[in-house]
């Protein structure tokens, strides 16, 4: 389940930090686009990324702040807004985890009992979301992002613990469509991975997920029953980077992860 977005709840002083930007963007003539183009000692971001740092949608580092005070001549002024309004600002807890899922040049996650949304089916999405229809369409357009031409979609790493394959939701008709979604999966930036049943790895805590964003920065993700929480704390990244390391030494090779996939759906399942 995602985090519900609410406006209401934006940081202040991302959110006035992003306003001033726009200002300066729109004081040189130029697009998101063309802004974007110019970040990261022009190497560039997405148009998608410049539009939330100017919504207050996400902490900026210090280099992207600089190049783009270079760029649009303020002088340092945009550095010590950066100072000011974004240095100690962080991510609230509620933050919207779609978007950041949408400017994500990497995903890595890992789900210990169930199938990670971007790779639900519509039916056991349902399930999940008690019937919510609205809510299983969000969740079928944030999707879209693994078959999108541009910007390219982001290379997305799932490793699934075999518990989720045997995990019944719904129905068994519903679990063999939804492994059968699975196997099909690794194409393209798509890969799965199966790790094994075990209680002796970090993994077991819970799942989570960590996004590389094009601006070089990591933040996480994990869920509790109450609410999503999104984390860029550098002990907490630390923690779960040594967790997927952990993991990934324990997952089967991505064809054998498919065979198991496809055994267990019809073995289990049918």
């Amino acid at each position: 389940m995602t985090p519900r977005r609410n406006r209401a709840k934006v940081s202040h002083t991302l959110l006035a930090f992003g306003r001033r930007f726009r200002k300066y963007r729109e004081a040189k003539g130029w697009s998101q686009e063309n802004a974007a183009k110019r970040a990261n000692n022009g190497q560039g971001v997405t148009p998608q990324y410049i539009g939330m740092v100017e919504t207050g949608r996400t902490r900026c580092t210090y280099e992207f702040a600089e190049t783009m005070d270079q760029e649009f001549g303020a002088e340092g002024a945009l550095l010590d807004l950066w100072d000011d309004l974004v240095k100690d600002a962080a991510f609230p807890v509620w933050f919207d985890w779609p978007s950041i899922e949408e400017t994500a040049d990497e995903l890595v996650s890992y789900s210990l009992s169930l199938v990670h949304g971007l790779l639900q089916t519509p039916d056991y999405a349902k399930v999940l979301l008690y019937g919510d229809q609205e809510a299983v369409d969000a969740r079928m357009r944030r999707q879209e992002i693994l078959v999108r031409k541009e910007p390219p979609p982001p290379g997305c790493t799932f490793l699934i613990d075999e518990g989720v394959l045997l995990r019944e939701v719904g129905n068994p008709k519903i679990m063999k469509e939804q492994l059968e979604r699975l196997a099909l999966a690794p194409e393209g930036s798509v890969s799965v991975q199966v790790v094994p049943m075990r209680g002796d790895h970090l993994g077991n805590i819970g799942s989570f997920t960590i996004a590389n964003l094009d601006d070089l920065r990591e933040v996480a993700y994990v869920e509790s029953v109450a609410r999503g929480f999104t984390m860029e704390d550098s002990d907490d990244l630390s923690t779960m980077r040594r967790a997927l390391r952990e993991i990934r030494s324990r997952a089967l090779p991505t064809n054998m992860s498919i065979d198991l996939i496809r055994r267990t759906a019809e073995e289990r399942w049918s």
